[in-house]
């Protein structure tokens, strides 16, 4: 089994109101010896905004604003912006994150030259309640009995609210592959990917045509013991000679609740859509002090890395309160996974 080294935790909460219930799940990027993170700030009322601090080096703060970088707006937003990730794509910032309203769950985008200002694009994700959605993902195959059980609410308004099939979770590739925009999804339990040529293009038409052949789009399901119940998006995925490195998290159920690790898979470097490799253990799991209990006990959701030399600095919401940060040699991880390739028949 590969070695990880738990480094602790990197950030706690404060009495600042906007961050004095939890700070978690932090989208990262390097440039040069600095780590830039964004991460989920929830105050007391459980509303989530996003923090900002910086980094010297891959775990020294030097910078924490006391305010957020990013607050809530509109209607979609209206209970928190949730679990940042973050890339860099032909010289534009894609933050992803998870827009809240109380009763929906959705993938949204924002985009930014500066790091400092940053265009809202609203919601990128299909916009659907469980009945349509089921309706044209099982119109050419079965629609795995999962989806259904998983299902935020299978019925279609409450409260004077559509209710919508929660789709988080959601993280873009670093870089156009073939000319495309390539990001993962989640609708539970598994892992969706998608690629278009332009942000522009992900209309009505476009999510039609893709829950049509909902089949073909599922990059990822569970399917070792410590992934069983779900997975999801985790890491933005991380581009090396053997293949795009993702950094997922596994979810399995246990008498005292779901236990949600970390994860690695290996995905072709051209084509993405395919799945070419992945541990068959968890790459680390709860087992620490800060990682078993907190605001929803032994959670470890990793959601941004940062590289230093050959050291994959790993970022994560530790119980849903703290992030920390795990470290692996990524060759060593790299020369495990090749370990476990998949062969295709």
């Amino acid at each position: 089994m590969i070695l990880v080294k738990k480094e602790g935790v990197i950030l706690r909460k404060t009495p600042l109101d906007f961050e004095s219930q939890a700070v978690l799940n932090p989208a990262v990027i390097k440039q040069g010896n600095l780590v830039y993170m964004f991460y989920r700030a929830v105050s007391k009322k459980n509303y989530s905004t996003i923090g900002f601090c910086q980094l010297n080096g891959p775990l020294e703060i030097t910078k924490r604003l006391n305010l957020p970088i990013l607050t809530p707006m509109g209607d979609t937003e209206s209970r928190g912006i949730e679990d940042p990730r973050i890339v860099k794509i032909d010289g534009c910032y894609y933050l992803t994150y998870t827009a809240f309203d109380g009763f929906n769950a959705m993938g949204s985008l924002a985009t930014s030259l500066d790091l400092k200002t940053f265009k809202r694009h609203g919601i990128i994700v299909p916009v659907i309640s469980f009945p349509e959605f089921k309706s044209l993902a099982q119109h050419k195959c079965k629609l795995n009995e999962k989806y259904s059980r998983f299902a935020h609410d299978k019925t279609i308004i409450t409260m004077n609210t559509r209710l919508l099939v929660w789709d988080k979770d959601l993280v873009f590739f670093p870089r156009r592959i073939n000319n495309q925009l390539y990001f993962l999804h989640r609708i539970k339990p598994d892992i969706q990917i998608a690629s278009v040529n332009e942000l522009s293009d992900l209309n009505n038409l476009f999510w039609t045509n893709y829950l049509l052949n909902f089949n073909h789009n599922i990059l990822l399901t569970p399917k070792y013991d410590h992934e069983i119940s779900y997975i999801g998006g985790g890491c933005p995925p991380i581009e090396t000679t053997e293949g795009w490195l993702v950094i997922y998290h596994g979810v399995h159920d246990t008498t005292k609740g779901y236990v949600y690790s970390a994860c690695a898979a290996l995905l072709d470097l051209e084509n993405p859509e395919k799945e070419i490799a992945r541990l068959p253990y968890p790459l680390f799991k709860p087992e620490t002090a800060w990682e078993l209990s907190g605001e929803v006990d032994s959670v470890c959701f990793p959601s941004g890395t940062a590289i230093f030399g050959d050291t994959l600095y790993i970022y994560y919401g530790a119980a849903d309160e703290q992030i920390a940060c795990a470290s692996v040699n990524l060759s060593a991880l790299l020369a495990e996974l090749s370990t476990f390739r998949i062969t295709i028949l």
